[in-house]
């Protein structure tokens, strides 16, 4: 990234990303921060969450002026494609240039938020830029808790403006988001042996998908691995005698699934027939999905006979329940033409062990601008996935953001962007959790807008930020900063 300009942004960025920051593991990156701050003579507090605070004062000028708090997360998905080898606990992201597009190697990039970090970092190290009073936030876990929102204590802001620089989108300013709730489930079973007879074991899977992020990309019609492969698998059971003896698919409860697997058995009498429900299914997959998954693809593959299977009347329950299970957009929002309102996303299905045995992990998560209807998509994934799971619970949620149409702060951005480009930002809202629910919360004093460069396949391997967008996002960041 040596050559690419903003040089002061993607430097800091390069370091970024040669530190490991998966969610929950933010050790390292919050130290690097700590760092950071002490090398350049910064002010800096890290909270017992491992949030770290910096601040910088007024340049001249400008001492009279309210501060500005600028907040980015430090935490990012890892998410990478079967074939990579990549320890994310370890290894740093392997970036390289495509045209405008900066792109990882088989991985998630980690522009989501590194380049808000890169942004706010170089913001309070650069020399020649003239600003109020700046605060920098960086919080940890926004990814899969908004932990870091959720622990910071009242009182260690001063600002009473902020900018949050988590967005994806080139000249578009957000002033409100959607609130969430996780729901985990539980199925626990026993693994049996397979009644006396000839059976065929095969292994199906579908990958290649194109995932993304369960909130801003919801709406654009992807394909979700857990439906295609559970819908397969209940098209089967209404012709053979079926049992399952392994089901995966998805990872994070924020990404859209983009591979599953399962290994079914089937009598050996069915095994040409398999073959052709296989190959007619995959072809209405691919038929569906034409238009959106380029690269969808499907493989059934032979496998040895295993010698024990999930619970056959548990496996036929789970099957029905994950059909059953809602996925996708729900409702559009009435107040503003476009937005998602309501959605939930079949995130992933995994095979796990505890004290209590073998179960199926199911996790999902539910997204919505109305905190009622937040709970009431909440609770038809909760009825549906109840019919085969002994265990289903929530998590706490985040409250949305509501959009303030009156923001002074998004007045002074839409001006500067004006200024700069000649033309009128997106004022919108966002269909995805930003952490400014929470700091709402916390101070509800809060004036906040919400701007970021173009990225693309955010919580993907098909993760890629825009490189003119990143150079005229910080000359918008800059200009705002000079006019507040």
């Amino acid at each position: 990234m040596k050559n690419l300009e903003p040089k002061q942004v993607f430097e800091i960025f390069e370091e970024i990303t040669r530190v490991p920051r998966p969610s929950k593991h933010e050790e390292k990156i919050s130290q690097w921060l700590v760092d950071f701050a002490q090398k350049h003579g910064v002010e800096c507090v890290r909270d017992e969450a491992m949030n770290v605070i910096m601040r910088v004062p007024a340049t001249s000028g400008y001492e009279q002026k309210e501060g500005v708090i600028l907040q980015a997360h430090m935490d990012m998905v890892c998410e990478k494609n079967g074939d990579v080898k990549h320890d994310f606990m370890t290894d740093p992201i392997e970036t390289w240039v495509d045209g405008d597009w900066l792109k990882a190697r088989g991985t998630t990039l980690g522009g989501d938020d590194g380049i808000g970090m890169a942004m706010c970092l170089a913001a309070i190290t650069d020399k020649s830029l003239q600003h109020p009073a700046i605060e920098c936030l960086f919080t940890v876990d926004e990814e899969t808790g908004l932990t870091g929102a959720f622990k910071l204590k009242d009182g260690y802001l001063k600002g009473k403006r902020l900018i949050n620089l988590d967005s994806e989108d080139d000249g578009q300013i957000f002033i409100g988001c959607a609130g969430g709730i996780d729901t985990l489930a539980k199925m626990h079973y026993k693994s049996v042996g397979l009644p006396e007879g000839k059976w065929f074991a095969a292994h199906v899977c579908v990958n290649g998908l194109m995932g993304g992020h369960s909130g801003d990309d919801i709406n654009k019609g992807r394909a979700n691995a857990n439906k295609i492969i559970v819908e397969f698998i209940r098209q089967l059971y209404n012709e053979t005698d079926l049992y399952i003896a392994a089901i995966e698919g998805g990872n994070l409860r924020n990404a859209i699934a983009r591979e599953a697997e399962a290994l079914i058995v089937v009598p050996f009498a069915f095994k040409e027939q398999l073959r052709v429900a296989f190959n007619h299914y995959y072809a209405q997959v691919e038929e569906r999905f034409a238009a959106v998954e380029k690269d969808l693809h499907m493989e059934l593959e032979s496998e040895s006979v295993p010698v024990a299977v999930i619970e056959p009347e548990k496996a036929h329950v789970l099957v029905e329940a994950l059909w059953e299970c809602p996925h996708g957009m729900i409702a559009m929002s009435a107040d503003m033409p476009g937005l998602v309102e309501t959605s939930t996303n079949l995130a992933s299905v995994k095979m796990r062990e505890d004290e209590k045995g073998q179960y199926i992990e199911i996790n999902t998560s539910q997204r919505s601008s109305v905190e009622t209807e937040k709970h009431k998509i909440k609770d038809a994934v909760e009825a549906a996935l109840s019919k085969a799971c002994d265990e289903v619970t929530h998590g706490d949620g985040y409250p949305g953001w509501k959009p303030n149409v009156n923001s002074q702060l998004m007045e002074v951005t839409r001006e500067a962007f004006k200024r700069l480009f000649n033309a009128e930002p997106q004022v919108l809202a966002i269909h995805a959790g930003l952490e400014c629910g929470l700091f709402l919360e916390k101070y509800p004093y809060l004036d906040m807008v919400s701007i970021g460069p173009q990225m693309y396949g955010v919580h993907s391997p098909q993760e890629r930020l825009s490189i003119s967008s990143t150079q005229r996002c910080w000359a918008w960041l800059c200009e705002v900063l000079r006019n507040l």
